[in-house]
């Protein structure tokens, strides 16, 4: 590809920002999206980003392998692989304004409720936290959200930060959750690879082009492990919360 020098500083960047995402650094996956979909075609970037996001969920799962909790794994996995599937066939025929506005409408919807159950008064956070795990660990919003994590991840690559959310929800610490979310997405990546394939958005200019900004990708998941070991569990969370939430007003501005 022919690309200026700048052009390929915000790509390199873009890498090393998918990579820190994939160590638990968790919100930043949105702008990384941004800055390959504003360098390259917006269906073109989708290609490129797939083999990245695989490079840098194969690293991660390395490092946190021991940490997934596989209870949650089973449950969402299914539901997500049927959403790829739905997202392919619907990739030629849905807005993608539509896709991003109703994304950011259920995230920020679900960002502001979680903070909310953060802000109860301490009296009552045992019983609210055994009420929302117990209802958020229901077979019915498993397959809500791993459904509509599928549909967003095959049509915008842009089903982090829903899966975060849940995560929180099921109350999961740090590590489990960042295990846990390494082993998803490496599996439901994987599992794009041919339909993304079968939809022209993977060729030998992609493969090419990944191989320059794997290495990125990788140094960027080395140095997010470093930096989100001195994260504590509630500033994790707050972050996550936060940075989720503006993933959803960037979503509902673009669309």
């Amino acid at each position: 590809m022919d690309l200026t020098w700048w052009q390929w500083a915000a790509l390199a960047s873009g890498s090393f920002l998918i990579g820190a995402t994939k160590a638990g650094i968790v919100g930043i996956g949105i702008l990384a999206i941004a800055i390959f979909a504003l360098i390259l075609p917006p269906r073109e970037s989708t290609g490129v980003v797939l083999p990245l996001l695989i490079c840098a969920d194969a690293v991660a799962v390395a490092l946190y392998r021991r940490h997934a909790v596989w209870p949650h794994l089973i449950r969402l996995v299914p539901w997500a692989a049927l959403g790829i599937v739905v997202g392919a066939l619907a990739m030629s025929r849905i807005d993608d304004r539509a896709v991003q506005l109703f994304l950011g409408a259920v995230l920020l919807a679900l960002t502001l409720y979680q903070l909310g159950q953060r802000l109860r008064p301490l009296a009552s956070e045992n019983e609210t936290s055994e009420a929302v795990t117990e209802h958020s660990a229901s077979a019915g919003l498993a397959a809500v959200v791993g459904l509509a994590a599928g549909v967003a991840t095959m049509l915008s690559n842009a089903a982090g930060p829903l899966m975060v959310l849940y995560l929180l929800a099921m109350r999961l610490p740090k590590w489990e959750l960042i295990g846990t979310g390494a082993w998803y997405f490496l599996l439901l990546n994987v599992w794009k690879v041919p339909f993304s394939a079968g939809l022209g958005l993977m060729n030998a200019s992609t493969l090419l082009l990944d191989l320059t900004l794997a290495p990125f990708a990788i140094a960027g998941v080395l140095l997010g492990r470093r930096l989100i070991a001195l994260i504590s569990q509630n500033a994790f969370e707050l972050i996550a919360l936060i940075f989720t939430g503006l993933a959803a007003v960037r979503l509902l501005w673009m669309g």
